[in-house]
């Protein structure tokens, strides 16, 4: 799916990448950052109805269903006017939309808002969608109302950062932090559930948990109902589908991060002479994949499950924004894009 979306995007820039160079007054005079930007506003407004819905729906299980699919028809709006503001970017500038820290964000906005939806597909899950939204909520709005214009605009690229390498590592480092930030929202949420206590997940019988990862929105209602029974037995059976789910999109996140970790190596030596530098950037990369990587060994050597993983799990969220953002705060090492300082 992903392959066949890649080269769908692909064909269609080159399409209309055509046009445009046949077409003069299309490139050089309609205002196409203001067209974004416009675009990119309505996208907020959006995820904010969204985010009320799902937290509406939240709270009155089993009687709105309407507004679930109204939220959820919501989503699908918001990602294609995200993926459509960035194929113009793309098509405009000419290069992929992954240059400077705003860019970034829109792409992290956008892969989690389709990791979502693809989720919500296969689960119903109406609790996954109340904690995500306000997420993506927030990457919009800081990209939006915090960067300045001209941290918004496109540029031209430099020599150094036109190269293969480079767009292989920022793409796969963003498409780890998504999954990985997804992942790790789930063990947050699984330590909510759980209030923090030790939950024995053997108890339930494995080879059912195909069957409760598809119903997970029953479940959820479960553990609102006002029977103490149904709740428990509810609350149970969502914690152990929220331990596997998190378990399955960590696991999908690592190697992407990997992958961006080595292929950013590669590019440095291209572009800085040496695969690696101690940047503060790299080094909280690294901090990242060993937090994760810690996950991943005590889930497949020594059969953590529950609360100990999810602990790693929700530290991972925390490191991971350290890694994208808070790095850039500090004004220093190679990494100079984003710099907010």
């Amino acid at each position: 799916m992903i392959l066949k979306l890649t080269k769908f995007v692909m064909i269609f820039s080159r399409i209309i990448q055509y046009n445009l160079s046949q077409n003069f007054y299309w490139r050089n005079f309609m205002d196409w950052n203001g067209i974004q930007n416009f675009l990119s506003n309505i996208v907020f407004a959006i995820l904010l109805v969204t985010m009320i819905l799902y937290w509406i729906n939240l709270s009155f299980f089993n009687k709105t269903s309407l507004l679930a699919k109204i939220a959820k028809g919501s989503i699908i709006l918001s990602n294609i006017l995200l993926f459509f503001i960035l194929c113009s970017r793309w098509i405009v500038a000419g290069y992929f939309p992954l240059s400077n820290l705003y860019e970034s964000l829109l792409f992290l906005d956008w892969t989690l808002l389709a990791l979502y939806i693809y989720i919500e597909s296969k689960t119903k899950s109406k609790v996954i969608g109340a904690i995500l939204i306000p997420i993506a909520l927030l990457i919009n709005g800081f990209a939006n109302l915090t960067l300045s214009p001209e941290m918004q605009k496109s540029s031209p690229l430099v020599p150094a950062l036109q190269s293969n390498w480079l767009m292989m590592h920022v793409s796969m480092m963003l498409l780890s932090y998504a999954t990985l930030i997804l992942g790790s929202l789930l063990c947050i949420l699984f330590l909510v559930i759980s209030k923090y206590r030790d939950i024995d997940l053997k108890i339930i019988d494995d080879s059912s948990l195909p069957l409760y990862n598809i119903m997970l929105d029953y479940y959820e209602a479960q553990v609102l109902s006002s029977s103490n029974n149904l709740s428990e037995l509810g609350k149970l059976k969502l914690l152990q589908s929220l331990d596997n789910w998190s378990y399955r999109i960590i696991g999908l996140g690592f190697p992407f991060l990997t992958i961006g970790i080595i292929s950013g190596g590669v590019w440095a030596n291209e572009a800085w002479g040496s695969y690696w530098s101690w940047d503060p950037k790299e080094t909280w990369a690294l901090i990242t994949w060993l937090v994760f990587a810690t996950y991943l060994h005590a889930r497949i050597t020594k059969g953590w499950e529950g609360k100990k993983t999810a602990i790693l799990g929700g530290l991972g969220f925390f490191v991971i924004w350290i890694c994208y953002l808070g790095v850039n705060f500090l004004g220093k090492g190679l990494h100079s894009y984003g710099w907010f300082s």
